[in-house]
């Protein structure tokens, strides 16, 4: 019997549109349908269940939308639990106190934090690590909902909590987390992990899929710009010498994790800007020469859309490109392949304005000039596009950048997130402490 439940909600890897916009990845079906199979085992087993990053993104709505699911789930099953609740919203003068004392750095290669990206913020949080759910644990909570969190404080919270070695527990979470994407084939069944004094062992719950020392070590690696290690709230798992041995065909065992403390302690704060609304348009191109040519074709008509918007449309007030899928589309200038050309692409005219009147404007104009785009040794008049969908132009709502994606130093590692307790009998909200 598993001794906890763990669930990784959200990510940064769905974009800064859901922090920003305070809206879940998902249907709410979908969201009830997976929470209340976590939420029922964990209290037929009698085990906590610890829920990271609530609501995809991990800020106040999503916090809150993912509550009130797990208060209908209660409802619905009379279910009666200790509930703690971790805040991860962080205050613009939180952050800006720590930029005037020097404590703030980026985290990777973006540029230094400004006053001005503060400022402009819609949303920030502060992404916690394993102290915040030892504290919400001690605390008595039977289930654990947690605003922005790093994945691996989630599932290493209880090891680390009973004493088991750091190491270990944060590079068995940091495994665990994506499920059976460790396993062959890779997929998102559960998974259970066995801990151990000096090893862990790692087998998929679905019996077609095999934790193989090649694929959890392949997923060791897993989002990391290094292969020695990563890094994580208060120091880095070095993986430099960690052993994969095969038990049996279907289990890993994994040794040899140290864990290294690093200071001062600092925390990842995310926040998005609100920069524009978006309309994208799609068309295939599958003749020779357009596609032999596209860098040039999509290049002038460019120029001609700016040439017609002149004097109508201010171009600061918008930003047009073209995404030409089967060229360049994914990598851009960094593309490194020298294939041979493809028989057809797939043009995407995707344009970011100030309104939303101004980047359907744009796109129509785009659109329009790049299906009549008359090029060298075109055979036609014009045509150029097989445009799938009617209408051909899509909203496609609102536009966030990540502006804000620094450490910040902190005193205590709780500094930031508050955490609040439930009491829930029989599916009935019966009193909360702070």
């Amino acid at each position: 019997m598993p001794d906890y439940i763990g669930a990784d909600m959200g990510s940064t890897d769905i974009g800064p549109y859901y922090l920003g916009k305070g809206e879940i990845d998902g249907h709410r079906q979908i969201v009830f349908r997976d929470l209340e199979m976590v939420l029922l085992a964990g209290r037929r087993l009698d085990v906590p269940v610890l829920v990271g990053t609530a609501g995809s993104a991990g800020g106040k709505p999503h916090v809150d939308k993912t509550l009130d699911v797990l208060f209908e789930i209660a409802q619905k099953h009379r279910l009666s639990f200790r509930l703690a609740i971790i805040h991860a919203e962080v205050d613009k003068s939180y952050l800006t106190a720590k930029l005037a004392e020097g404590r703030v750095s980026p985290c990777g290669p973006v540029p230094a934090l400004t006053q001005g990206s503060i400022d402009k913020a819609t949303r920030l949080v502060g992404q916690m690590g394993v102290e915040p759910f030892v504290a919400a644990l001690e605390g008595g909570a039977d289930v654990v909902v947690a605003g922005r969190a790093c994945d691996a404080a989630i599932f290493s919270a209880v090891p680390i909590m009973r004493g088991y070695d750091i190491g270990l527990a944060m590079h068995m979470a940091k495994i665990i987390e994506c499920s059976s994407l460790c396993a062959e084939p890779g997929g998102r069944d559960a998974i259970m992990a066995f801990l151990s004094k000096d090893h862990f062992i790692l087998e998929s719950m679905n019996p077609e899929r095999h934790s193989t020392p090649a694929s959890v070590a392949a997923h060791s690696l897993y989002e990391q710009p290094r292969a020695d290690g990563f890094s994580e709230p208060g120091g880095k798992v070095d993986i430099s010498e960690v052993r994969y041995e095969s038990e049996g065909n279907h289990r890993t065992k994994v040794s040899g994790s140290k864990w290294i403390p690093s200071l001062p302690y600092s925390i990842k704060i995310e926040g998005v800007e609100h920069v524009g609304y978006r309309y994208i348009s799609m068309g295939a191109m599958r003749c020779p020469i357009a596609v032999r040519e596209i860098r040039t074709i999509l290049m002038r008509v460019q120029e001609i859309v700016d040439e017609l918007l002149e004097g109508s449309v201010d171009p600061a007030d918008y930003h047009l490109q073209f995404r030409p899928y089967g060229i360049h589309g994914a990598m851009g200038d960094g593309e490194v392949a020298c294939d041979p050309r493809p028989i057809e692409i797939m043009v995407m005219t995707d344009v970011v304005a100030s309104s939303p009147q101004i980047a359907q404007s744009v796109c129509s104009v785009a659109r329009y000039n790049l299906l009549h785009y008359f090029y060298d040794g075109i055979l036609a008049t014009g045509g150029n596009l097989a445009m799938p969908f009617a209408p051909s132009d899509i909203f496609a709502g609102d536009v966030f950048e990540f502006t804000v994606y620094h450490l910040v130093e902190v005193d205590d590692p709780l500094e930031l997130f508050k955490i609040d307790f439930v009491n829930v009998e029989e599916g009935v909200r019966c009193g909360e402490t702070t």
